[in-house]
């Protein structure tokens, strides 16, 4: 809404007057010959008062707005993301979208996009990735660096004398992703091997 004439659309109050070519109905009823005696009437839009019903005269108009009663203005909203957030989840900014006058403001409504991570897959609150292994990590033990999303290092180390099958799943407890606004409270992390047999 135009700051300058408070979406009135004219720098003095009181200045907009009925519009003549609807008579402040907003609407103009049209008739037009479709065929020999056949007509067809019809509402449209007043294109004079663009449907408001009311005109402002040209040395009334609000030089800022142009009488449009809405101006266009650029503003930065920060969006903070929290921890645990899912994919599709949304953020809501009340009253920061368009305005018209007699009306509320509209929300901007945010909706958050996870881009897919080349290590992990996230399930919910846990995550899940596939680790490769030889076969002879298979059979006489294994020990591997795991670089999390947070940055930390995790040493991942077989259990003295565990045998990994293809496709056995190791359960790290609370490596997984924080839950929404439970940062503390974690997931899982679950580690699917990849037994590399010889050629």
């Amino acid at each position: 809404v135009c700051k300058s004439c408070e979406g009135s659309g004219s720098n003095v109050p009181g200045a907009s007057t009925d519009c003549k070519g609807c008579n402040g109905n907003g609407v103009k009823l049209i008739t037009r010959q479709i065929a020999p005696g056949m007509i067809q009437q019809m509402q449209a839009v007043c294109p004079e008062c663009k449907g408001e019903g009311t005109v402002i005269p040209a040395g009334s108009q609000c030089k800022q707005c142009k009488a449009q009663k809405t101006v266009q203005e650029k503003k930065i909203l920060e969006v903070q993301i929290d921890k645990g957030m899912k994919h599709g989840q949304k953020i809501s900014f009340a009253g920061e979208a368009d305005e018209q006058p007699g009306l509320p403001a509209g929300d901007v409504v945010i909706v958050l996009q996870c881009h897919p991570h080349k290590k992990f897959e996230r399930k919910e609150a846990d995550l899940v990735m596939v680790q490769k292994i030889t076969l002879v990590e298979a059979l006489c033990g294994f020990q591997f660096l795991v670089e999390h999303l947070d940055g930390r290092v995790l040493c991942v180390t077989s259990e003295p004398g565990e045998v990994v099958c293809p496709g056995m799943v190791k359960l790290v407890p609370e490596e997984g992703f924080p839950t929404y606004r439970r940062p503390f409270d974690k997931g899982n992390l679950f580690i699917k091997f990849d037994v590399e047999f010889p050629a």
